[in-house]
């Protein structure tokens, strides 16, 4: 048998100058810095509603975030999670793993450990500063964002559902190269959407304000990796091959709420209105996450925002979502899973129930940057390398990443490809500008 060729380093603060090193030392304290803000703004909305007990969690909660900012600054040990919480044994007995690498720097730390991992460590820690201080123990420090990212998006919104609306009246009288067009457009507002990232902007404004659709065909060009043929292909057969007792299932693992979120509903009620798919999986996190990703409350609160809208289209949208969830063809779920610090090539091991369950899909789409760092393994790979191989063995379904690219890993260019734009632009795969619709058929 051929040898397993070593995976490479993962990407970390250890290399001075890398977008990992920068996020570290500026991005991660800023984020922590707003959290610790807006408790404090929320300081007479905790009196109001619990009284003193409000407040005192409030600082409490403020003085646990102000010692893990001091911790992330002083490049400190990473240290074990003390709370209850059900995923607090998985997230310690991977700090030990991280101890233990033959490869490892001795003791993890902020800087000197896989970025992906401590980063992660900090949206948990973030969590635990306010779930463990009840009663202010179920606010979301990063609703606000999330929120406002959705109301500053509006006109785009209302261009989108607007768009998708008209498209339906006809859609029983498009043909099979009408209806690829449509699609493939979808994937593509579904794909830039991704820009639309809080964690990215340190929290920033970085809402979507002009119509998605016109500016489609200027940004082809910027697609490294276009698999939307093969997307189209898998989901046609399995199309023609369905049998009474077998739907065709898509499963969308979700990234950030707001606009993003909205053109992830629109493709996935296209997909069941086109019949190329007859129900859509959700995936979202179960704990407030990287600032804007989507929970359950951000999904249901989404819906319900355009249902209640006053424009004609955008709550046409919200009541016909409403009714697919309600009908059982659009489900919502979240799993601890997708908060932990593990890549997906440990999937089946820390987690054989969901994936079981993303094995029962026929097509996987894994939204935004974070979901292709956890399929990369956030490695320093060479460009070139074969997504297949970058996916160290998880195959559960056919998969595809739809990602702008944020973060310095890419997999699965043409040789010369990465090389020839890095020449021009340095900060190409860290800018947004840039983004890969890549598949991978699985087995």
């Amino acid at each position: 048998m051929a040898a397993v060729p070593a995976l490479p380093v993962s990407l970390s603060g250890r290399f001075k100058g890398s977008f990992a090193y920068f996020t570290i030392k500026d991005r991660l304290p800023q984020i922590l810095t707003r959290v610790i803000d807006t408790l404090h703004r929320h300081k007479n909305e905790f009196f109001e509603e619990h009284g003193e007990k409000g407040v005192e969690a409030e600082k409490r909660a403020i003085s646990f975030l102000s010692k893990l900012r001091n911790e992330l600054q002083t490049d400190k040990p990473v240290t074990p999670l003390e709370d209850e919480l059900p995923d607090a044994a998985l997230w310690n007995q991977y700090l030990d793993y991280q101890r233990n690498l033959p490869n490892g720097n001795g003791e993890p730390s902020w800087f000197q450990s896989p970025w992906l991992y401590v980063e992660c460590y900090m949206y948990r820690r973030i969590h635990a500063a306010l779930a463990q201080n009840p009663p202010i123990d179920n606010f979301d420090v990063f609703k606000e964002g999330k929120a406002q990212n959705f109301f500053e998006s509006q006109e785009a919104i209302i261009a989108l559902c607007t768009y998708f609306q008209e498209l339906l009246k006809n859609i029983k009288d498009l043909d099979e190269k009408q209806l690829q067009e449509e699609l493939f457009k979808l994937l593509q507002v579904s794909l830039w959407g991704n820009k639309c990232d809080l964690s990215f902007s340190a929290g920033e404004d970085s809402s979507q304000k002009s119509s998605p659709l016109q500016s489609l065909e200027n940004m082809v060009p910027y697609i490294l990796v276009n698999d939307m043929e093969k997307v189209w292909s898998l989901l046609v057969n399995a199309k023609k091959n369905r049998t009474e007792r077998s739907n065709v299932r898509v499963d969308i693992i979700l990234d950030n709420a707001g606009f993003e979120l909205v053109s992830d509903l629109v493709l996935a009620d296209f997909l069941l209105s086109s019949k190329l798919a007859d129900e859509v999986y959700f995936h979202g996190k179960s704990i407030p996450w990287y600032v804007s990703d989507t929970t359950k409350h951000d999904f249901n609160w989404t819906i319900k925002q355009l249902g209640s809208a006053n424009h004609m289209w955008m709550s046409r949208c919200g009541i016909n979502w409403e009714g697919n969830l309600k009908k059982g063809v659009w489900v919502f779920r979240d799993h601890m899973f997708w908060t932990l610090p593990h890549d997906f090539s440990s999937m089946s091991e820390v987690a054989p129930d969901l994936y079981a369950e993303v094995q029962k899909s026929n097509l996987l789409l894994f939204k935004g940057d974070l979901n292709y760092r956890k399929l990369t393994g956030d490695r320093k790979w060479e460009y070139s390398v074969p997504f297949h191989q970058a996916l160290n063995k998880f195959n559960p379904a056919p998969l595809c990443s739809l990602r702008t690219l944020k973060s310095d890993t890419q997999v699965g260019l043409k040789p010369g490809q990465g090389e020839q734009i890095q020449a021009s632009e340095s900060d190409w795969m860290v800018s947004g500008k840039y983004g890969v619709v890549q598949f991978d058929a699985g087995l």
